[in-house]
């Protein structure tokens, strides 16, 4: 996450988006938000100085229909901790792999989707793993939780201490980002 990220709540403390800082700064002066966390910063202008918001919450509630997690490339790095899923290299350069490949009538699903260095990719191709003496680290599912920032932004704003205590807790999740 960059400094200039604010987390944006709903009036229930919902998260709802990261915004930018100009942004932010926006919907303080329309006087739409109150800033929960500060980050440190002070922003100048030529009226006055104001501190930084790293959090802000809405005044008003605003309804969200219910998000739907899409099978992407980065859903499926996100839920792998961006991580290979046969040799166990953690790396942001990871691409998808078909455990059944497509033309052998494996689906594109949650379940047959994982992420993959480009060298096991290759050393893959597209053959099962079992017939190139590989195995998965973890089986891939679904994953259980539905965050209303996208995944990937989930995933990089979880290590941010000022915006954990408004981040849902996945626990499948979290001991993974743990880790690292």
């Amino acid at each position: 996450m960059r400094i200039n990220d604010v987390l944006l709540l709903n009036n229930n403390y919902e998260p709802l988006n990261v915004c930018t800082l100009m942004r932010a700064v926006a919907l303080m002066l329309k006087g739409k938000v109150e800033i929960l966390h500060r980050n440190g910063h002070v922003i100048r202008t030529s009226s006055k100085d104001f501190d930084a918001p790293s959090v802000i919450r809405l005044r008003y509630y605003v309804k969200r229909p219910m998000p739907v997690l899409r099978l992407s490339k980065h859903s499926v790095l996100a839920r792998d901790a961006y991580t290979c899923q046969y040799c166990g290299v953690s790396s942001r350069d990871l691409t998808i792999d078909h455990i059944i490949p497509r033309r052998m009538g494996g689906g594109h699903n949650w379940e047959n989707v994982v992420a993959c260095c480009r060298r096991c990719n290759l050393r893959k191709g597209d053959k099962r793993p079992k017939h190139v003496n590989m195995r998965l680290l973890r089986r891939p599912k679904r994953p259980h939780y539905v965050p209303f920032i996208p995944l990937p932004t989930y995933m990089r704003a979880d290590g941010r201490a000022d915006w954990t205590p408004y981040l849902p807790v996945f626990s499948e999740f979290r001991c993974r980002n743990d880790s690292r």
